[in-house]
């Protein structure tokens, strides 16, 4: 009986440090002006839209109908295991991604006219996420670009 005590105090402390390391959800995301939340200071977020190199990542390019490019960047993120759509507007998408302690914002905006979709992704804890977030929208990149194949 006392191990078992032990064991459930053991999950409940376990539980409380994963999800304080989770954050709370971002209440400012979304899109102002045809335009993703700009990156803070903090090393631990990348856009398209970022000016400073630092922050900086290249958009999704693509060719064809936008509409159906953006469809398959929804399939493409459903298909992670990691990520987990939160909200999904026309031209919109904000999703999660959720790493084994931590939970992270991507923000994804199609821009038609460009044949562009803008994206954003960003810590919600922490200073540095030690290039996660740049990586993981390389990654996601590739996984879109190869499924352009598969439709």
């Amino acid at each position: 009986m006392v191990n078992l005590l032990g064991r459930i105090m053991l999950m409940g402390i376990i539980s409380s440090i994963l999800f304080a390391c989770s954050g709370e959800r971002p209440g400012n995301l979304g899109v102002r002006g045809g335009q993703l939340k700009p990156c803070p200071d903090s090393p631990n977020c990348v856009s398209s839209q970022a000016a400073d190199e630092s922050h900086h990542i290249e958009p999704l390019a693509f060719s064809g109908e936008p509409a159906q490019a953006f469809a398959r960047l929804k399939q493409t993120l459903v298909r992670r295991g990691d990520t987990a759509v939160i909200e999904e507007r026309p031209a919109y998408l904000r999703v999660e991604f959720h790493t084994t302690l931590f939970v992270d914002d991507g923000e994804f905006l199609l821009d038609s006219a460009q044949r562009l979709i803008q994206v954003r992704s960003a810590s919600r804890l922490g200073y540095s996420d030690l290039g996660k977030n740049r990586s993981r929208l390389e990654k996601i990149r590739r996984q879109f670009s190869e499924n352009v194949n598969k439709r």
